[in-house]
């Protein structure tokens, strides 16, 4: 999957999903990525060079994308508190978010009052839209 550009991480996912498709009936379209923080920017990476596998990408306050491709056409949930301090959203998900819609991805974004964090609230949108059919 990172073919090495994302370092031991990727490998390691690589790994698990063969494992995971060799011994469970898996439905491809449900297959998704997701991340908090720097795990949030390995998802949307991952999730944009890999969108023939991951149908869906959930990315909770990200810092940045770095794809080594664009493959598929990958669903996107991106949350960001309006008052992070860690990764400041303005530098951020404001500029990444409309990246990806400019693009044609369809995002779902949620900014909220807080830091960094994800509400509870947030996480169950987030888990509601990934249990939703996809349309």
């Amino acid at each position: 999957m990172g073919r090495g550009r994302y370092g031991p991480d990727a490998a390691a996912l690589d790994v698990a999903l063969e494992k995971v498709f060799s011994s469970h009936a898996v439905d491809p379209a449900r297959v998704a990525v997701g991340g908090y923080s720097d795990g949030a920017s390995y998802a949307l990476s991952l999730g944009l060079s890999n969108g023939d596998l991951f149908t869906r990408v959930l990315a909770f306050s990200p810092g940045f994308v770095a794809p080594a491709s664009r493959v598929g056409s990958p669903r996107f949930f991106v949350s960001h508190g309006t008052r992070d301090g860690w990764l400041p959203i303005d530098m951020c998900s404001r500029r990444i978010v409309p990246d990806l819609e400019r693009a044609g991805y369809e995002v779902r974004y949620r900014e909220f009052e807080g830091g960094h964090v994800v509400p509870p609230g947030i996480g169950r949108e987030a888990v509601e839209w990934l249990c939703s059919p996809l349309g």
